[in-house]
């Protein structure tokens, strides 16, 4: 009998002890978990002239009978990069159109694993949803700026107003002026997309460093060599993998205040609504020059003054 309340005596008093260092235990490991599966959101930004396969201004437009197989390109060339992207460890992906109408892709066709914004008029256009909270960004699809040669359907936003646009005396392609937002939340482009020559600028303004996966090759404006299919889209994959490995060597895309912008329109013409705007000065008959301290409110601007050259 002594024997047996010694033994639950014993019992009474270390069981707690028990009790309360499994609870620990199991809570480190919970905590382990955690720690070990951090958010990691990545950004994509995706445009159709340097989609796979597009070559002609038909194809990316809704009134044409070749709209809709490159819209299948679109989803195609998107989900290998979101494949890869989840591959390398992305917790979340938001895809934004950021072509035209913004209203291409096909939702139903895109990989139900990551949230699609579509539509427009957008604040921040092709970068809008992106924030401080993204790790990463990506271009898709992307294009040369206005006058380059050779490359695919080359423009700078809208091909039938702009001749040009600098931002602190650089010559602005649309890649360059979105990673300057993209540089306003912290968030550096980590990887680009589209014909040998818009990865070439894009290297030239964002580094060498930054993984670039061209998927064809311009002749001319209108023309290309389209690498072969099944090799772009094991390239667009794997390289999406590769980005987010290297995430810790890729730097914000940033420029310094104050913002100068200047806009070179096609004609004069399309100078005159801009010019009214306070703040906005016209150097040259189809030249608006203005400053901004803010990046994303001078980009905005910059918008309005583009749709304003449209309707002039």
């Amino acid at each position: 009998m002594k024997i047996r309340a010694r033994w639950l005596f014993l019992t009474a008093c270390l069981l707690p002890a028990i009790m309360l260092f499994s609870g620990q235990s199991s809570g480190q490991g919970r905590t382990a978990a955690v720690v070990s599966r951090q958010p990691l959101k990545v950004y994509i930004s995706v445009d159709m002239e340097g989609i796979w396969g597009v070559v002609h201004g038909n194809q990316c437009s809704a009134e044409s009978p070749e709209y809709q197989i490159a819209r299948k390109w679109m989803a195609q060339d998107t989900n290998a990069v979101i494949q890869g992207l989840f591959d390398g460890g992305a917790t979340e992906v938001v895809v934004n159109d950021s072509h035209g109408s913004m209203r291409n892709i096909i939702a139903g066709e895109l990989d139900p694993r990551a949230i699609l914004i579509s539509g427009s008029p957008k604040p921040m256009s092709m970068m809008e949803g992106l924030d401080s909270s993204f790790s990463a960004c990506l271009f898709v699809g992307y294009h040369a700026r206005a006058g380059s040669a050779p490359a695919i359907l080359d423009h700078t936003i809208s091909g039938a107003a702009i001749y040009s646009i600098r931002i602190n005396g650089l010559e602005m392609p649309e890649l360059g002026i979105n990673a300057a937002i993209a540089g306003y939340f912290n968030v550096p482009v980590v990887m680009i997309t589209g014909d040998t020559e818009t990865c070439r600028q894009a290297q030239e303004l964002l580094g060498q460093s930054l993984l670039a996966v061209p998927v064809k090759e311009a002749v001319n404006r209108l023309a290309a060599r389209n690498f072969a299919r099944d090799k772009v889209l094991t390239d667009l994959r794997e390289g999406a993998r590769k980005a987010l490995s290297s995430l810790k060597s890729c730097q914000p895309y940033k420029l310094s205040p104050p913002y100068q912008f200047e806009i070179n329109l096609h004609n004069s013409q399309q100078a005159e609504l801009g010019a009214l705007i306070p703040g906005v000065r016209r150097p040259y008959p189809r030249t608006l020059t203005f400053a901004s301290q803010d990046y994303l409110e001078g980009f905005k601007l910059m918008r309005a003054l583009i749709a304003l050259a449209g309707v002039s």
